[in-house]
């Protein structure tokens, strides 16, 4: 009686493709020159002393009312941002979508060109409008509108309508559209045939993920408060340049909270939803 060959016969392949990555990481890692070596907290050398200073963290009565102040002010920056994206992603998510339109529903081939000389321009803008990251934008404003909370709010504005339009578009074709449709050859209107027969069915994702964008909006205020944004990145950058560690722990606990709130209001708008 034959023995049956036990061996996985996609194991060779596997083998070379973890070598063929091993290979072609190894490059890159000696020309980053990543030392791992210098995370390790050492009492001898500079990682050690810095991280040394985040104990205790700061907790006086006139730094807590400036990081209150701080943290009011990024989540400022966070929500003013994604306010103005949304009011250009929606529109913009509807016309880059084929969702919605009438040759997708069988009715002739004129809208379809139409729609195409309307599509390809705003799925253009929307792929210029995420290609550049929020801090380049940061940057520009900082030196067009000055320092402040004003120009994180454009840059988020900018980049996240462009994030945002591009997944609502792609959201609105993933989903059924046959009750969209039945209702756009009954002689209704394209925003009732998406009210009505596309967004119950995919209102639950777009308000997941809208929420997950709001909250790499507010990781994002705090890294463009590096470059004079306001916030709680512009109050870290002070307080490392000052050498406070215990500022600087008080800083990054306040914006773990920031963050487990936005992450525990996803999960209940989910819930709700469901």
């Amino acid at each position: 009686m034959l023995k049956a060959d036990s061996r996985d016969p996609a194991a060779w392949p596997r083998l070379l493709l973890t070598v063929l990555a091993i290979a072609l990481l190894w490059p890159g890692i000696q020309l980053s020159e990543l030392n791992l070596g210098v995370l390790l907290p050492d009492s001898q050398n500079e990682m050690g002393r810095f991280v040394a200073q985040f104990w205790p963290p700061a907790h006086d009565e006139a730094f807590l009312q400036l990081l209150l102040k701080a943290t009011l002010q990024t989540l400022a920056i966070a929500t003013a941002g994604m306010a103005l994206a949304l009011v250009l992603a929606i529109p913009a998510g509807l016309v880059a979508s084929r969702a919605l339109s009438l040759s997708a529903a069988s009715r002739g081939g004129v809208p379809s060109r139409l729609g195409r000389l309307l599509r390809w321009p705003v799925r253009g803008l929307l792929i210029f409008l995420r290609s550049v990251p929020e801090i380049v934008w940061a940057l520009l404003f900082v030196r067009a509108v000055g320092l402040g909370p004003a120009a994180g709010v454009l840059a988020i504005a900018i980049t996240y309508s462009g994030m945002l339009g591009k997944v609502y578009a792609e959201i609105f074709e993933s989903t059924d559209q046959r009750p969209a449709h039945a209702l756009l050859q009954a002689g209704s209107g394209r925003l009732a045939a998406f009210a009505y027969g596309t967004l119950p069915n995919v209102a639950s994702e777009l308000l997941s993920y809208t929420v997950y964008r709001w909250e790499c909006a507010i990781r994002a205020s705090v890294v463009m408060g590096f470059v004079g944004a306001g916030g709680l990145g512009q109050q870290i950058d002070l307080s490392i340049r000052m050498f406070a560690g215990g500022e600087v722990a008080s800083i990054l606990l306040c914006f773990l909270i920031l963050v487990l709130a936005a992450d525990q209001l996803s999960r209940l708008l989910r819930w709700r939803l469901t």
